[in-house]
């Protein structure tokens, strides 16, 4: 049996150490088989690992790919809500980023099915679906 994930886009942005970026989108029934696959393969064109991003395409990244970065790294197995995001982006950026934009992009993110969101009363609460 083969296990569908709850996501109905899946999408995967990778980099080689030339800074060039490569997407890769599923929509549908996205089963873990084939996003294996998809990792496989990007795995055979030359393993191209996050460790060798250069430092002018870590530039050119959106805020919202920042932000998506920032969780996977510091984020991975724990809950966290938009002002942790908040003050890691910051520090790690140096740049200043308002609340209601990184709980824009940690909506977007639930929404996509990357993040599981949690509310109670007036906190709200967030931690990734997928680890790698």
């Amino acid at each position: 049996m083969v296990k569908v994930l709850p996501a109905r886009k899946l999408r995967i942005e990778v980099y080689d150490e030339s800074g060039n970026r490569y997407t890769i989108i599923l929509e549908g029934k996205i089963s873990r088989r084939n996003v294996l696959k998809i990792l496989d393969m990007i795995e055979l064109l030359g393993g191209m690992h996050e460790d060798r991003f250069s430092e002018r395409a870590e530039e050119s990244l959106t805020k919202f790919e920042k932000i998506k970065s920032i969780i996977e790294k510091n984020f991975s197995s724990s809950w966290f809500s938009p002002r942790d995001v908040q003050i890691e982006y910051e520090n790690v950026t140096g740049e200043h980023i308002g609340l209601s934009t990184v709980s824009t992009y940690l909506s977007r993110l639930a929404n996509r099915g990357l993040l599981i969101k949690q509310k109670s009363s007036n906190r709200t609460r967030f931690r990734l679906l997928i680890t790698r």
